[in-house]
């Protein structure tokens, strides 16, 4: 994937200057969510998380075919784009999803170090870029047949 397509930049090597714009970013972005967040209910709240639920696996799945990564790295990710709280995913919540993807053959993981401590980066398999070219045939076939509620439902929810 070419670095403009990513969905996630590597920002180690911005100078500070660009480091510190992007801290800013993140924060106004922080601060917009946290009023958004502000103005739910309790029900809405479980509602969202409800539906943020349903997208864990897969999520987790499109993340690693678009880069190698360990358990923590994806809790990281998955906080900073949460559109709901601010509180971590916790282990518990990813490593059984990260385990059942690898026991289906979807992803693949190996032990590296990283200094003295020993970590697992996952990454994604033959057969989890075909289950995720599936999901995408699925949805380009209900797309071109307008005969997915789901779809509806998805462009009505995602665009202004």
């Amino acid at each position: 994937m070419n670095e403009e397509n990513a969905p996630f930049k590597d920002v180690s090597d911005e100078s500070d200057e660009n480091k510190e714009e992007t801290s800013i970013d993140i924060h106004e972005i922080m601060k917009e969510r946290q009023k958004i967040i502000m103005g739910m209910s309790k029900y809405e709240k479980k509602l969202m998380r409800g539906l943020m639920r349903g997208f864990g696996n897969t999520m987790i799945l499109w993340l690693i075919s678009q880069k190698r990564h360990h358990g923590y790295d994806i809790m990281t990710i998955l906080h900073e784009s949460s559109p709901l709280d601010n509180k971590m995913p916790s282990a518990s919540k990813i490593y059984p999803v990260l385990h059942d993807l690898e026991n289906h053959g979807l992803i693949e993981g190996t032990w590296e170090y990283q200094g003295k401590k020993k970590i697992k980066y996952y990454e994604i398999t033959e057969e989890g870029q075909k289950t995720l070219s599936r999901f995408k045939e699925m949805a380009h076939f209900a797309k071109e047949n307008q005969s997915s509620l789901w779809l509806d439902f998805m462009r009505d929810m995602l665009t202004r």
